[in-house]
């Protein structure tokens, strides 16, 4: 079902209610979440406003992961994801998202991607687990 990101159904300061001048709009419309979840790699392409193309990761194994002191980024295997401060029903479900502590093979890193809108997971070390 298609979401309609438009505000003709708010109220006013005042707390009166808006009269709707016009219809809903094409461009006004959104989409669901993506939940990149751990698991088999799968990516999907969707066609956004302006002509540009927007890859969505809906589930991966991998990271790019860079260590902040020494500037060097590897492609690491995703072991878990510890926490997601998104929402706790992430953290069981083992949902990547942007903020999102994940256990790779280098370290525990934080996800600085959005890999439901960029299609790829990059993460940074975090400091206890670089030094």
């Amino acid at each position: 079902m298609t979401r309609w990101h438009g505000d003709l159904k708010k109220r006013k300061v005042t707390g009166g209610r808006k009269a709707a001048y016009r219809g809903k709009r094409a461009y006004e419309k959104g989409r669901g979440p993506s939940e990149t979840e751990l698991g088999r790699e799968r990516r999907s392409l969707k066609h956004t406003r302006g002509g540009n193309i927007k890859i969505v990761l809906f589930g991966t194994k991998y990271a790019n992961v860079t260590d902040p002191l020494t500037h060097k980024t590897e492609r690491s295997e995703i072991l878990a994801v510890i926490r997601n401060p998104t929402s706790v029903d992430y953290d069981r479900r083992s949902i990547i998202t942007k903020g999102a502590l994940i256990k790779t093979s280098l370290g525990e890193a934080v996800v600085t991607s959005r890999p439901g809108q960029h299609g790829v997971v990059n993460a940074k070390l975090t400091h206890e687990s670089s030094s």
